[in-house]
């Protein structure tokens, strides 16, 4: 039985199936369309100063913005990583555990000044 994740990208195939976009979803036009959607992620946020984010989301209209373009953004990757063969869960586990390797804790109860 799929995990949620599996039936998001299982779900996602299909719908790009039945409408016969497998030709237009080359790695590279997935790879653009997704960093087009991560500018409008900042858009979203852009000058909003950061004390203020909170205070912003709380407006529904807002909200539901960010939400449609952070959507976005997770589709156009799922649908990368699917194309390309690579699971996005397992790469991101395993860059993770590099991660910690290449950034040991320094200070005493997890507190690291980059982060």
């Amino acid at each position: 039985m799929p995990n949620e994740f599996e039936s998001l990208r299982d779900r996602l195939r299909e719908f790009a199936g039945a409408r016969d976009w497998g030709p237009a979803h080359t790695p590279r036009n997935l790879a653009l369309a997704l960093a087009g959607e991560v500018g409008e992620v900042a858009a979203e946020l852009q000058w909003v100063p950061d004390h203020q984010v909170a205070a912003h989301l709380r407006d529904p209209a807002a909200a539901a913005r960010l939400a449609d373009e952070l959507a976005d953004v997770l589709i156009y990757l799922i649908r990368l990583a699917d194309v390309c063969g690579i699971d996005p869960l397992q790469a991101a586990y395993a860059k993770i555990d590099r991660n910690e390797d290449r950034f040991p804790l320094t200070r005493p109860g997890g507190q690291n000044s980059a982060g």
